[in-house]
């Protein structure tokens, strides 16, 4: 797949949704066979250049938005000017991303630190080289109306959680609406997935806000200020380490967000209840 900008295309589950679900007969607890629906898993490795970087088990639905985003947020590359292609091999299961130049990860040896990801996430010791704290300026906020129809939207969308279960989702919005709904097995390759797309489709991500259904972890907020995105919301608690980093970074995280309710742990003054 070459690199090339092109007009900005909304993402949702069911544009692949077909060949990723399967069918499988149970014995429920009254002895009765039972039709029910399953996802599954498969292995992809990540190359940069002639490196293997990665492999991670994944649905396998968009491979280059998953690649890129992973080398993003681990800041491998730095932008779409770094990329000369993206290519997928279906046969191998093996994603190649080549870059114009030689990239710097390329020639050091660095430490991978495993993290409380689902299968199992992994962050590259020079993640953290490129983060700053989002910008207090120009602040953009976001009603706390909108935010819950924009959540109930999320949750009433045709995806695989609903046909399948047993998967996160990670759902890229603006004021407006939905932009991209990724879904994986590991909550952090669909984040990497929603990057990979913020990247390859050259979105602003200024005055966007990421919604997913996994914990707030350390992870999920090093790779939610990597993407430059201010708004992190989930309906799933959160770690005191993952509070203490989106303070230090003035990353917005709220978690339990269910109904009515939510609670805000850091950069309130960008919410407005209304």
């Amino acid at each position: 797949m070459k690199i090339k900008q092109k007009k900005f295309l909304k993402v949702f589950p069911e544009r692949k949704m077909n060949g990723l679900i399967f069918q499988e007969k149970v014995i429920n607890e009254n002895n009765e066979i039972q039709d029910i629906c399953l996802i599954d898993e498969k292995i992809l490795t990540i190359y940069l250049n002639n490196n293997e970087v990665l492999t991670a088990m994944t649905i396998c639905d968009y491979p280059e938005y998953l690649a890129v985003g992973f080398l993003f947020n681990q800041n491998m590359i730095t932008s779409l000017s770094d990329l000369k292609e993206v290519e997928f091999n279906d046969d191998l299961s093996v994603v190649v991303v080549r870059t114009n130049k030689i990239l710097p990860f390329e020639t050091q040896n660095k430490k991978r630190i495993k993290t409380s990801g689902c299968a199992m996430g992994t962050i590259f010791g020079e993640m953290f080289e490129k983060l700053v704290p989002l910008s207090s300026k120009k602040l953009k906020t976001f009603n706390l109306s909108a935010i819950r129809a924009i959540i109930k939207d999320i949750n009433q969308t045709k995806s695989l959680y609903l046909e399948a279960g047993a998967i996160h989702g990670s759902v890229l919005c603006d004021s407006e609406g939905i932009l991209v709904y990724m879904e994986d097995v590991g909550r952090h390759n669909a984040v990497d997935k929603v990057s990979g797309f913020i990247v390859m489709e050259c979105i602003n991500p200024a005055d966007k806000f990421l919604y997913t259904t996994g914990r707030l972890t350390t992870e999920m907020v090093l790779k939610t200020v990597s993407m430059g995105i201010p708004l992190l919301v989930s309906r799933s608690g959160f770690t005191k380490s993952a509070v203490e980093l989106a303070k230090k970074f003035n990353l917005t995280m709220v978690g339990r967000f269910k109904g009515n309710r939510f609670m805000c742990v850091s950069g309130f003054d960008r919410i407005i209840l209304d």
